[in-house]
């Protein structure tokens, strides 16, 4: 009886010395966030036609938006992450 309850002192004593801080890891960034944004294009200084510009002006536009969009989402999925995570401390 008396070894019983001395390991039984002994387990709980060891369990109360060894405590381990359980810190959640951040959560990693999904891959379609991380992408860079695309180079503008550029017009060519030999070209005379105003729609050749207009062209690449529009494309560079389209660009913009996407890569806008793209900042948005990740501005939005970190403050998301960064409210969940710290409510869990």
């Amino acid at each position: 009886m008396k070894k019983l309850l001395l390991v039984t002192v002994l387990v709980l004593s060891g369990c109360a010395s060894t405590s381990v801080p359980v810190v959640p890891a951040f959560p990693a960034v999904p891959e379609d966030m991380i992408k860079p944004c695309p180079e503008l294009g550029l017009v060519d200084p030999a070209t005379t036609k105003l729609s050749s510009a207009v062209d690449t002006v529009v494309n560079n536009y389209g660009l913009y938006q996407d890569c806008k969009n793209q900042v948005d989402d990740w501005i939005d999925w970190y403050n998301t992450q960064k409210t969940i995570y710290g409510k869990i401390k």
